[in-house]
């Protein structure tokens, strides 16, 4: 299963389009919504659902171990500087692409807009974002709190105090590392069991969407798919070949390794949901934990390249949809706002339309416009999803490079340990039985 792990996804894919599609052309939109689509949305939940039960005690487990092995806070504190240096150029040079590409296409003109009437309901109201509130958010009051809401950014901070904490103790500290280090590895292997899953929440993923959407609005919208889409090719393009420079020929092996977290992201249109797999295939490449612990959490933060690009591209197209003709002064404005804004939507429910929303209302854009794009806002962050797993995939192993910390690579696939099914002792082992269990009757 785990060799073949990649095929089944991708047939899972194919199957979901098609499914979906046969399901859109056969039945009327109101039972589609109402009778079929929510067994589709069943089946890929119970997948997410399932993923989110691994991202807490995986993300606290893996800092801790990660910065208790490494000994050095010194160490911890250059990596941290050389991570967010890269996530703020990273941030630069994705919405500066967003903008550049945005002007040369110009997709909005002439794209349809909705009446404001119907636009503002399809909007409903978003919560502003207040930079205090976002500062405030980072520092957890509860840690259980934050592992029972998946909060990364919060999980991340308690395991870093926690992880400093037990290097420093030394001695005293080794039970509990060990432990979390057993509760890593343990939380990965349940991973392994999860993702035999994928292939199913994959189909049902696509097959959901495309029986309420249907392929045909791809054609309406089909120049800004295409336009965004390229503008993804060039980021990526970017990406890696900075990547390249400092990891040679091995970023091809790199791309090769996280192409199932890749898949599942697009499918998914989840970056949470590739996570656990993330780890587990950057293992693999030859991360250590004590680096991808703590950049993959952070990155997931901070660090969204596909997320960031979208929202300077949607920004400027719901402008020009609206035969609005921004001055690169503004636009300049613009790219300066959305930088430091989105460095908070890891944390915020609907975190681009957030930003997006928030960015129109202060340049004096019709916030309605958003509506443009909501009809195929789950095509558009398909794409960027699986943009962010490649930036943040890069951007840990070129910090792990420049550490001088990566190691040699381990095979693709590592066949996972199975629990036994069967013993010599058929599960009584350590028990005083009654002989009456095996006499004849």
């Amino acid at each position: 299963m785990d060799r073949r792990l990649t095929l089944y996804i991708l047939i899972g894919m194919v199957l979901g389009v098609v499914i979906g599609q046969i399901v859109n052309v056969s039945f009327a939109p109101e039972v589609v919504k109402a009778e079929i689509a929510p067994w589709f949305k069943l089946l890929s939940d119970i997948f997410l659902n399932l993923i989110k039960m691994l991202v807490a005690p995986l993300v606290l487990s893996t800092i801790v171990v990660g910065i208790a092995h490494m000994g050095d806070s010194a160490a911890l504190g250059r990596i941290g500087v050389r991570a967010l240096a890269w996530f703020i150029t990273a941030s630069l040079v994705s919405i500066g692409l967003g903008l550049l590409m945005v002007n040369l296409f110009e997709p909005g003109v002439g794209a349809p807009i909705p009446d404001a009437a119907s636009a503002a309901a399809a909007v409903g109201e978003v919560k502003e974002l207040k930079a205090t509130e976002f500062l405030l958010s980072i520092f957890p009051k509860n840690a259980f709190e934050a592992m029972a809401t998946n909060n990364i950014l919060q999980i991340l901070v308690f395991s870093i105090f926690a992880g400093v904490a037990l290097s420093a103790i030394g001695e005293r500290g080794a039970p509990l590392v060990r432990g979390a280090d057993s509760l890593a590895e343990m939380m990965l292997q349940i991973t392994g069991y999860v993702m035999r899953y994928a292939p199913i929440a994959v189909f049902a993923a696509l097959a959901n969407v495309v029986a309420q959407s249907g392929l045909g609005i791809l054609e309406t919208y089909l120049t800004l798919l295409v336009e965004f889409y390229a503008s993804l090719v060039i980021l990526w393009a970017i990406l890696l070949g900075v990547g390249a420079v400092f990891l040679g020929r091995r970023i091809l092996t790199l791309l090769r390794y996280i192409r199932q977290p890749m898949m599942i992201a697009f499918s998914t249109a989840s970056s949470e949901a590739a996570l656990p797999r993330l780890f587990e295939q950057l293992d693999r490449f030859g991360v250590p934990r004590r680096i991808s612990g703590f950049m993959l959490p952070l990155g997931y933060s901070f660090n969204l390249d596909g997320s960031m690009m979208y929202m300077s591209f949607a920004t400027i197209f719901i402008a020009q949809a609206y035969g609005m003709d921004l001055s690169i002064a503004t636009q300049i404005m613009i790219l300066l706002t959305l930088m430091i804004s989105s460095k908070g939507i890891a944390a915020v429910p609907r975190a681009s339309l957030v930003v997006i929303t928030g960015t129109l209302a202060m340049f004096g854009l019709p916030v309605e416009g958003v509506a443009i794009i909501l009809a195929i806002d789950q095509f558009l962050d398909m794409g960027r999803t699986a943009t962010n797993v490649v930036g943040n995939a890069v951007a840990t192993s070129v910090i792990t490079k420049w550490e001088g910390m990566l190691e040699v690579e381990e095979p693709d696939v590592i066949e996972h340990p199975k629990a036994p099914a069967h013993t010599v002792a058929d599960g009584r082992a350590g028990l005083e039985l009654d002989p009456e269990n095996f006499e004849r009757r």
